[in-house]
Parts: structure tokens; sequence; C-alpha cells
């Protein structure tokens, strides 16, 4: 059965940019884009929900596909779940007005506003996806990430199109390096991901138990002594998951370009350059990297 729900959105939003953003790849495995619309699998009161989301003039209108009428929870859970995907809840008011006064920025805000840090929810996708990206192309992360999700994830069928429900936790716990290794994903990244998977399952590790201490840096010391965690995937993890709006992960090769393009520099900046660029932006490096990520990209299309 289906069930139509409408999602109010802030002023400061624009589905269609988002919607660019999520177009990147033709190897995303964990939603498919058609003709404007997004649909995706999600776990809701232990059961997987598909549901597809497009354009409305008074929000995003969403359509629920599941066996069964969805009840108050399933509800729920997709509207939280979209709502913390496309960062729905924050007033992105004060990035824009520091954004004004910052020239490196200016460019990339008015290209791509609306724009919002397109996050992953679920902690250890997140996980997966960072150490998958260490070091390598964005464009092979994706073959990786979509062999481990056709391999180790749940498959559900929906209007002729396959959707997965992201490998969880546990079942990673369960494996062997061996078994990742045959995917092509490095013997010390498939350590790591699994690593990663056991302090979960052990509860030891839990997006809640993050949070509540409350201050980035505390959480950057805590993530980068699990062993394969380093600053970069701290923040990339602070970003996309935990939402701090002021994550900053300098070391970032893609952040780079794009400081040298609307730099105007003829050479990558260095280390100490790139923390002195987001001085100003204190509070709102996060975003201002997103939309550094974005306006990169959008230049090479």
């Amino acid at each position: 059965m289906t069930h139509q729900m409408i999602i109010p959105v802030p002023e400061d939003f624009s589905f269609a940019e988002n919607l660019e953003y999520l177009s990147r790849s033709a190897d995303e495995c964990m939603f498919h884009i058609e003709e404007g619309k997004v649909s995706r699998a999600i776990e809701a009161g232990g059961e997987p929900v598909v549901f597809e989301m497009e354009d409305h003039q008074d929000g995003i209108s969403v359509r629920l596909n599941m066996n069964g009428k969805p009840g108050a929870e399933e509800q729920a859970a997709v509207s939280g779940f979209i709502r913390d995907w496309l960062d729905l809840e924050r007033d992105l008011g004060p990035f824009y007005e520091m954004a004004e006064r910052a020239p490196l920025l200016r460019d990339a805000v008015s290209r791509h506003r609306g724009l919002r840090v397109v996050g992953i929810p679920d902690l250890f996708e997140t996980f997966v996806w960072a150490i998958l990206g260490q070091q390598i192309t964005v464009a092979f992360a994706y073959v990786l990430k979509r062999r481990f999700v056709e391999t180790f994830g749940q498959a559900i069928e929906s209007d002729g199109v396959t959707h997965y429900l992201f490998p969880s936790a546990e079942k990673v716990a369960a494996l062997e390096p061996d078994a990742l290794r045959e995917l092509k994903i490095t013997a010390r990244k498939s350590e790591y991901i699994i690593g990663v998977a056991r302090l979960i399952t052990d509860g030891e590790l839990t997006k809640d138990g993050l949070l509540a201490l409350g201050d980035d840096r505390l959480i950057e010391h805590r993530l980068t002594a699990i062993r394969g965690i380093g600053p970069w995937t701290a923040n990339y993890v602070l970003m996309r998951c935990l939402r701090s709006p002021d994550a900053y992960p300098a070391a970032d090769v893609g952040l780079h370009n794009a400081l040298k393009l609307v730099a105007g520099l003829d050479r990558k900046p260095t280390l100490p350059e790139v923390e002195a660029f987001a001085e100003p932006w204190q509070g709102w490096r996060a975003y201002a990297t997103f939309y550094l990520w974005r306006f990169l990209s959008s230049e090479a299309e």
C-alpha cells in the first residue's frame, strides 16, 4: 500500500540543488533517482519501508510503499530520516550572512544556494563510506561501496527497482577480513571496517554516546582513538552523521583543490593556509567545505 505525506521545508532550501548533488554518481547504490524522484529503503519498526520523494510547492512530497498500511511509527521514521538526511532543521540564515562577507565562499553560495549538507544518518554507514574513501578516488569508493552493499545488504524490490538496506554492523562484525578483501577492499580497510562494526555491536560506539560528549574536539579525540580513524575521517563523521556545522576535514584533497580554485592559487594551499582560510568561517566550516566541494565539482561538469 502507499501513503502520501508532505514534509515542510525552510525557505532557504532548494530541492533541485540537493537532487543535483544526490545525482553525482551513477554507482550510488543506497537510493535510486528517476525523473526528479528519489526512492530509498530504510528500516522502520523492524520492517523495510521504501519511500519516494519529489519536489512539491508545499515542501517535499513523500510516498511510502510497504506491505500493509503505514502507521504513525513508519511515517515518523521516514519523516525523521528525510529531515536528518537533508538537514532540514538547520537555519542557514547565519551561514549565508557570513558567506556574503567571505570572498572565497561567495561564488559557491551564489551558485548553489539552497544546498544542504546531505548527511548519512546511520553511524556505521558513515564510517564505512569514510574508510572506503581514504586515499582513493571518489569514483572507486562508489564502486567498492556498491560491492559491499550488494554482497552484505538486504535487497528490497519495489516498483521494479531493487533497493538495499545498508549492511548492519552486527552482520559485518561477524565477518573476517578475507570476506571484504574478496571485494577488492584492502586488508587494512577490511580490518578497520570490521573493527568499527564490532565496537558498534558491543555498544562501545554509539551515535547518542558521541553526541552526548557535546564538543567537536572531544568527539574527534574519541574517534581518533579507534584504529584506522584519523582526523579527516573523524571530521567527516562529525559533518555527515553527527551534524556538526563546524567540522573541518582540513586534510581533504577536494577541499584543497577547491580552495586553490577560489583563491586563484597556482598551487595547492598548505595545511596552515587551509586552516587560515577557514578562520572567518568559524561555526560554519562544515557548510563552507560542503559548498566548496560542490562548487569544485560543478566547475568540472
